[in-house]
């Protein structure tokens, strides 16, 4: 699969999942915390600077954004989680609609692949592990992207890769290092991508 990055469009801006896309295109999608890095990720897939509004205030998207690839597939950025000054009628409405995502999603069977993003500065937060698990046990397909890996020298870079085998969610689990910055993993991101939607 190889995308005409030329013919890309924000497609629909949802909050509801009865406004997510009716088309049956392949969705992949975007998961994380708050400011680890979602949009800066799709802007850097995507060859954009601004397609993605990149914001430095953390928990900025409130909406499930679906960007259209030239009719090929979706890229979706899910709300982030985990910021602790939202009040809690803010982070119940964030929930529902990430959660709708998973399971009031009508085309669900269109979604072929879910990105984790982990802070790889930081390494995996509780609410990281537990949307790992919840992945794991619905059997969606998934992987860790380890953005901001431009931050970490050689030696922080085999501790987080080892520690990351350690984990119980996380040993096994195909991880790209990533940073937005450099571009670094952009092409394994592409490739696990497309390899994804290509499956028969």
């Amino acid at each position: 699969m190889k995308p005409n990055l030329n013919n890309v469009s924000l497609k629909i801006t949802a909050g509801l999942p009865k406004q997510f896309p009716a088309d049956r295109l392949p969705q992949i999608a975007f998961s994380g915390r708050s400011n680890v890095g979602k949009s800066s990720l799709i802007n850097c897939l995507l060859n954009r600077k601004n397609l993605a509004r990149v914001s430095g205030e953390p928990g900025k998207t409130i909406t499930v954004n679906f960007y259209d690839v030239d009719r090929r597939l979706y890229l979706v950025d899910l709300p982030g989680y985990g910021y602790a000054k939202r009040s809690p009628e803010e982070k119940r409405r964030w929930s529902a609609l990430t959660d709708g995502f998973f399971t009031d999603n009508r085309n669900i069977d269109s979604l072929k692949l879910v990105c984790q993003l982990i802070d790889s500065r930081t390494g995996p937060t509780k609410d990281d592990l537990d949307m790992l698990c919840y992945l794991s046990e619905t059997g969606l397909p998934h992987l860790i992207a380890a953005t901001k890996a431009d931050k970490l020298n050689a030696t922080e870079t085999r501790d987080f890769l080892a520690s990351m085998e350690e984990g119980e969610m996380t040993r096994g689990l195909p991880l790209i290092l990533c940073s937005s910055k450099t571009g670094l993993g952009r092409d394994e991101l592409w490739r696990a991508m497309s390899n994804a939607v290509d499956v028969k």
